[in-house]
């Protein structure tokens, strides 16, 4: 199978979940409830069985720091350029930055990984990084420009990873790692099958999200900068710390489409939860998400 034909189910899929909801097979909270599946059941299945079997030696250190620096790059670029180009306030800043450099780790990001990379080992460590080192950056930020006095809760960021399952699976996988445990066989078999439901399930989510966003009010100038940024200058940057760090050709192909994924859901959850940058967030995950499935078949058809 070709890397551009790989895409194919994803498309197909995607579309399937637009058409059920078009056609009313599917309500509009087929949507919410099948992302809450994958969210908290299936992807962290599959998380937790990736980094379970990959030794901590096998951690791809090089082309994690080449995304790293690509998104560092582009959360910082943005972070500021929001001040710059559009006058957004400080406490609108982290979520502008956000919307630009943090990808869809998880949801598109499973389904991407399996059909163009063939696992989703690498995208567990890129997991990891955005939620063990991003996430932090952008909460304290938050927090601080939304408490009065400018204090930062720290017990609410400590607990992140108890809260969050796709965390607490990707830690207890590298714990299984470190410890060398393997899990009983009908646990073992019971994860990987639940774990199989996560790409299928996320693809018709993500179809039926599509059809039943209702939009926001964010100007255009602003979504365009953001979608270049995301689906061209972070996965080019990427591409450039590649090669610098003498990547092979796999583990470019691995760091330029984890680049290019995007922007995540998480943007517009936490632009909600402290009530800033809502409209453009919203916007940005539904713009940048349309149009990656083209972006990453060219990436991948370029890298192939």
């Amino acid at each position: 199978m070709s890397l551009v034909s790989a895409f194919a189910p994803i498309w197909i899929l995607t579309a399937v979940g637009y058409a059920a909801c078009r056609w009313g097979l599917l309500d509009e909270a087929a949507s919410s409830v099948l992302g809450r599946f994958v969210f908290h059941l299936a992807m962290p299945s599959a998380l937790f069985l990736a980094l379970s079997r990959v030794p901590l030696s096998g951690f791809a250190g090089r082309s994690l720091l080449a995304f790293g620096v690509s998104t560092a790059a582009v959360v910082g670029f943005g972070w500021v350029g929001a001040s710059w180009l559009f006058g957004r306030q400080p406490d609108e800043r982290p979520i502008w930055g956000m919307a630009a450099g943090y990808v869809n780790s998880a949801n598109l990001g499973i389904p991407i990984a399996t059909q163009v990379l063939g696992n989703v080992s690498f995208l567990a460590e890129v997991v990891l990084l955005q939620v063990l080192v991003v996430t932090p950056v952008i909460m304290v930020a938050l927090d601080r420009h939304s408490d009065p006095a400018g204090r930062v809760r720290v017990r609410r960021i400590a607990s992140l990873p108890v809260r969050n399952p796709v965390i607490l699976a990707s830690l207890l996988g590298v714990a299984c790692s470190a410890a060398g445990l393997r899990l009983p066989s009908a646990a073992g078999a019971s994860l990987t099958l639940l774990s199989g439901a996560a790409v299928p399930a996320a693809l018709v989510a993500l179809g039926a999200s599509l059809h039943h966003t209702v939009p926001s009010r964010a100007e255009p100038a602003e979504l365009a900068v953001i979608s270049a940024l995301k689906l061209v200058a972070q996965p080019v940057i990427a591409y450039a710390a590649g090669l610098a760090l003498h990547l092979s050709a796999p583990q470019l192909l691995a760091v330029v489409v984890c680049a290019g994924l995007p922007t995540a859901q998480n943007t517009f959850i936490f632009g909600q939860e402290y009530g800033v940058g809502e409209a453009v967030a919203n916007r940005a995950v539904v713009v940048t998400t349309t149009l990656s499935l083209a972006t990453l078949a060219a990436a991948a058809a370029l890298l192939g």
